[in-house]
């Protein structure tokens, strides 16, 4: 665990960037950015420690950001749900002018994400495999928008000399949500989990608490050349098992309907990430009920 430290995180009140925040803000000096639109984000964050910094990256200059942050984790988004311009903007543009002005810290982190990858057929997803996405709708938005955030990134860390961890997002879930929370809702509703007809659709889920430690761990490691890691569970399941596992922790069995038109599992290969950032540690099983017992816990579970 870092200690000491003068940390930025983007995107604070984010799934993925609130735990790391609330862990690193202990024994360290944490801003957290985001927009706040919701009143209450600003006083979560101040709960746990963590200085709220009302910012809009995809449009701030930064001119009224410190430049001295030792390490920063960039989770701040645009889903590419108002599309492409506004995708590209916030995912590359902006993440690139973030580093430009952070280039005194040790180590960045740029969050990117599995969905970059072409589709390899029945085989884990590498770090070296090419980028490709079927179609440019929402999905593919800000999918092409990371591509070029990571380009942006590599380009102005090797040019001002930035150390830098490309992490490549594949599958979170916890108490925050994630995929895996989203099927659980549909399994409590009775509506059909979509998933691709190239079945099993296999993943590697990576619980909270691992990838907490992940992220702070990829902060730590950054280097030059940047440093690109898939970022997922040591595990691999299907979506089809964990479904059914929580199906029977809930007593109701899950619906499956496959369609072309959903995009492919996202199955990674995680030797190299193994080698930089270590293994997880929590078991697929003990993390989904402890997701469940989180999420619904005045809901039974069974033994499943």
């Amino acid at each position: 665990m870092l200690e000491g430290q003068k940390i930025l995180i983007t995107g604070a009140n984010g799934r993925i960037a609130f735990p790391i925040a609330r862990a690193l803000a202990a024994q360290n000096d944490v801003w957290g950015v985001a927009r706040f639109t919701n009143p209450d984000s600003r006083s979560r964050l101040e709960s746990v420690g963590v200085r709220p910094v009302a910012l809009d990256v995809s449009s701030a200059d930064f001119a009224s950001l410190p430049d001295d942050f030792t390490y920063v984790f960039h989770a701040a988004m645009a889903t590419g749900g108002e599309g492409w311009a506004s995708a590209f903007e916030m995912n590359s543009q902006a993440s690139g002018r973030l580093l430009s002005h952070c280039r005194r810290c040790n180590g960045f982190v740029f969050c990117s994400t599995g969905s970059i990858y072409q589709y390899q057929g029945r085989r884990p997803l590498k770090e070296t495999d090419p980028p490709g996405v079927p179609r440019l709708d929402t999905y593919g938005n800000y999918s092409f928008s990371k591509v070029a955030g990571e380009a942006v990134c590599t380009w102005i860390a090797r040019e001002y000399e930035v150390p830098l961890t490309i992490i490549r997002i594949c599958s979170t879930y916890g108490p925050e949500g994630g995929a895996p929370a989203d099927r659980l809702e549909r399994i409590l509703s009775g509506k059909p989990i979509r998933l691709h007809p190239d079945a099993p659709n296999n993943f590697n889920p990576i619980y909270e608490d691992d990838y907490v430690e992940m992220g702070i761990r990829a902060m730590e490691v950054a280097d030059l050349p940047p440093v690109v890691v898939n970022w997922a569970g040591s595990e691999t399941v299907s979506a089809e098992e964990y479904c059914s596992f929580m199906g029977r922790l809930v007593g109701i069995e899950p619906i499956f309907e496959y369609d072309p038109t959903v995009h492919t599992a996202l199955w990674p290969d995680v030797t190299r990430m193994h080698e930089v950032l270590g293994h997880t540690k929590v078991p697929w099983r003990e993390g989904f009920r402890r997701m469940v017992e989180a999420r619904h816990p005045d809901l039974p579970l069974t033994d499943a």
